[in-house]
């Protein structure tokens, strides 16, 4: 059980670093600064934030129009959701 929090735990820390950087580049793109690179925003969504990562494309209309983004967090999506369903059942 305890294994079981944390590893919800971290993908829900990781989705929302994801959901405030995809809100900082959406940010940082209106008014003419800095951009985070596509590649952080892509390995923060496949690597554990990707409900974070859809959140921030949905909320702050970012990057919704291109396919590698919605590939990568659908992707990331699967995968994070299997891993949430493999430890609920080998872990509780």
């Amino acid at each position: 059980m305890f294994y079981f929090i944390i590893i919800c735990a971290v993908f829900g820390a990781i989705s929302l670093i994801t959901l405030c950087v995809y809100g900082s580049d959406k940010r940082a793109a209106i008014k003419g600064r800095w951009r985070v690179p596509e590649r952080v925003l892509l390995s923060l969504s496949f690597f554990g934030g990707a409900i974070g990562g859809i959140l921030g494309m949905l909320l702050f209309r970012h990057k919704t129009r291109k396919a590698k983004f919605i590939f990568v967090n659908a992707a990331g999506l699967l995968w994070q959701a299997a891993a949430v369903a493999a430890a609920a059942i080998y872990l509780l």
